[in-house]
């Protein structure tokens, strides 16, 4: 018999590859009819470290299959002012005929039978591959559902004479939100002009209405009224909460002094600072963070990343102060650290509150360990993620929701009355995520909201194969 093949496309970034490879160990758990072939696009510059992850995960599940597909350099040259929205959907546009070809060979082994595509939010192009070989497409959208309601309204909004945002807009109505959302809680892309932010994201909410149906790493019982928005869209799929929650067994020498600290700590006695990633701060801005941390009665665990700056000397020396600062007792009960394992600290019996840049990932990694976050967003759609974790979903403190990459200064007053309202056993807050977290774990058991619209998912992805 022959075996039901989807082809996976992911945006080649670790973020997006994470959790486009939980959905399809998920979807694998579902269905045994099912293999996963993932068109992995190599990243110009990064091809080494995309390609080391994906081999290691090829171990793991025999269901899914790796094709790695060479970067288009000679095709491929940016211009110093892109936004990384065009950047993105340029880089995956070019790599098309490539595609193709990959698609080809699938196709024309006797064993297999190819059911379907299921594309990254940045790689919709790839429904013009999808339809010249007839088959059904979706998209795999890892952020929040009331976002996707946002890039869904684009196209109409235009159609109606809507105008580019501007930051002095007043706040603006979107079917998926509940509250007016104010204009500098828009993405920076939405915002974007020069560098082809707004163009992109109305191109994504146009190419998204072309799809069979849009998958979503959240879950319905986290984003009610936006679920219930989207009758007039494509069909659309809470699967979440995505999670890779795999405790990495070689750790490194930072990582298990940061578990043996966190081991001597109080119960829910500590604040976890972390940005992600590419998450920093200038010097001054640290030396805010600083001051705030040491008025307070806290215990910290801060995560420092060191930007690229051009006075990279200073800020290693601000970075090597404060570490010197907490050994010496200048902080109570504080530790900094580079890089630090979030799931890991996240769901540490020490931790009780946790200031984000509110990825989706870490706001859906703080909800599944009951964690509150207080809101600090720093760059892509973080600000209306902020927006929705506060206003639309009460489920955040606010400490900054319009911050932006290099922006003027959030000062030690306006941290610490947040740090000391996400510590606050009293705030609300705190009995919602509670709640929330049960909710996401429900979720995805048997008979959960997520389970089984996945369940319906595949019903449809076999349907629509039917029917072309």
């Amino acid at each position: 018999m022959k075996k039901s093949e989807l082809v996976f496309i992911p945006l080649p970034a670790i973020g997006h590859l994470k959790s486009t490879v939980e959905f399809a160990k998920l979807l694998l758990d579902q269905d045994e009819r099912i293999s996963i072939t993932v068109l992995v696009i190599l990243p110009i510059g990064d091809e080494t470290n995309i390609t080391s992850y994906t081999q290691s995960l090829a171990n793991s599940n025999t269901r899914i299959t790796y094709t790695m597909i060479p970067p288009t350099h000679h095709l491929f040259q940016p211009s110093s002012s892109m936004c990384f929205e065009k950047l993105a959907t340029i880089f995956i546009e070019k790599h098309k005929t490539q595609v193709e070809q990959a698609v080809m060979e699938l196709l024309s082994d006797d064993s297999t039978h190819v059911v379907g595509f299921v594309l990254d939010m940045f790689c919709c192009c790839m429904i013009d591959v999808a339809n010249k070989f007839k088959l059904p497409s979706y998209i795999f959208f890892i952020s929040q559902v009331a976002f996707l309601g946002f890039l869904l309204h684009l196209p109409i909004r235009d159609s109606n004479g809507g105008q580019n945002f501007n930051l002095t807009d007043p706040d603006s109505d979107f079917p998926s939100f509940q509250n007016p959302v104010p204009a500098n809680a828009l993405p920076d892309a939405a915002l974007d002009k020069i560098g082809g932010g707004y163009e992109s994201f109305h191109y994504l909410g146009r190419r998204f209405h072309e799809s069979n149906g849009i998958i979503v790493n959240s879950f319905a019982e986290l984003e009610p009224y936006a679920v219930n928005s989207m009758v007039s869209q494509p069909t659309v799929y809470p699967v979440g909460p995505l999670l890779d929650l795999k405790v990495n067994k070689n750790k490194s020498t930072e990582s298990i002094q940061i578990m043996n600290w966190l081991d001597k700590q109080p119960s829910k006695s500590v604040i976890f600072l972390c940005f992600g990633s590419m998450g920093s701060f200038k010097k001054s801005q640290l030396e805010q963070i600083a001051m705030a941390l040491e008025s307070i009665d806290h215990r910290f665990l801060w995560s420092i990343r060191q930007p690229p700056s051009d006075d990279i000397m200073e800020l290693q020396e601000t970075v090597r102060a404060m570490k010197r600062f907490c050994q010496m007792g200048f902080f109570h009960g504080g530790m900094v650290c580079g890089w630090a394992p979030q799931i890991e600290v996240l769901a540490h019996e020490a931790i009780n509150g946790f200031v984000s840049h509110c990825g989706w990932n870490s706001i859906l990694e703080s909800l599944w360990f009951g964690v509150p976050i207080a809101t600090w967003p720093l760059y892509a759609e973080q600000q209306v993620n902020a927006f929705v974790m506060v206003r639309e979903l009460r489920l955040g403190v606010e400490l900054s929701s319009t911050y932006r990459s290099g922006s003027e200064l959030v000062m030690a007053d306006q941290i610490k009355r947040a740090l000391n309202s996400l510590m606050d056993d009293s705030n609300p807050v705190r009995e919602r995520v509670k709640k929330m977290s049960e909710e996401s774990r429900k979720a995805l058991m048997k008979g959960g909201s997520s389970l089984l619209t996945l369940e319906k998912l595949v019903e449809d992805m076999f349907e629509n194969i039917r029917e072309t």
